[in-house]
């Protein structure tokens, strides 16, 4: 059986599905993606990424720094939701990458936003606080051998919680703005 962008269904998707999860979320683009969207959390009722207040407020964020929204792909580091909104198990992570791998491997990315900890920590495939992986530029290489260049930041939703913390969002998305605007896309 194929599923989410003509994977394998995997098996640990489906046993984590049969545990009372809504929906699996896979992505929302467009047909062009300068930028990839990588968030920790998600609301599986819409079936799609960054709705309500965080998704509100990651696409003012986004506009305010001149990024067009309109041309990212955005996704989810789980592609279920974890039960009672808790952050996921190292098996359910595992579970997910491999679609997520795929994604960025079919979208050819220049540039990743990781949003929040659990994201950037999968990604980056190394431990760490949130605040020890901003303000830097990481890359990752693509399972096709490619380069992207990965900015981490703060979730909207912890933004919401903790709006003390949007100057160092600001920073971080006037970073990846400069990565954008150097390889001109």
């Amino acid at each position: 059986r194929r599923g989410l962008l003509g994977l394998p269904i995997l098996v640990g998707l489906e046993r984590y599905r049969a545990q009372g999860r809504r929906a699996a979320v896979g992505g929302q683009f467009s047909t062009h993606f300068p930028e990839f969207l990588v968030a920790q959390q998600q609301d599986d009722r819409a079936g799609l990424p960054f709705q309500g207040k965080a998704g509100v407020l990651l696409q003012a964020m986004l506009a305010a720094a001149g990024l067009d929204g309109e041309t990212a792909f955005y996704t989810n580091l789980v592609k279920c939701r974890p039960l009672g909104n808790r952050p996921p198990t190292p098996e359910e992570v595992q579970a997910c990458m491999p679609y997520l791998r795929r994604q960025i491997a079919l979208a050819k990315p220049r540039h990743v936003l990781a949003l929040g900890g659990w994201a950037a920590q999968a990604l980056l495939g190394m431990e760490g606080e949130l605040d020890t992986l901003r303000g830097a530029v990481h890359a990752i290489r693509t399972e096709t051998g490619e380069e992207a260049s990965v900015v981490v930041t703060y979730h909207p939703a912890a933004l919401l919680l903790r709006p003390q913390h949007k100057a160092d969002a600001w920073r971080d998305l006037s970073l990846l703005r400069s990565l954008v605007a150097a390889s001109g896309d």
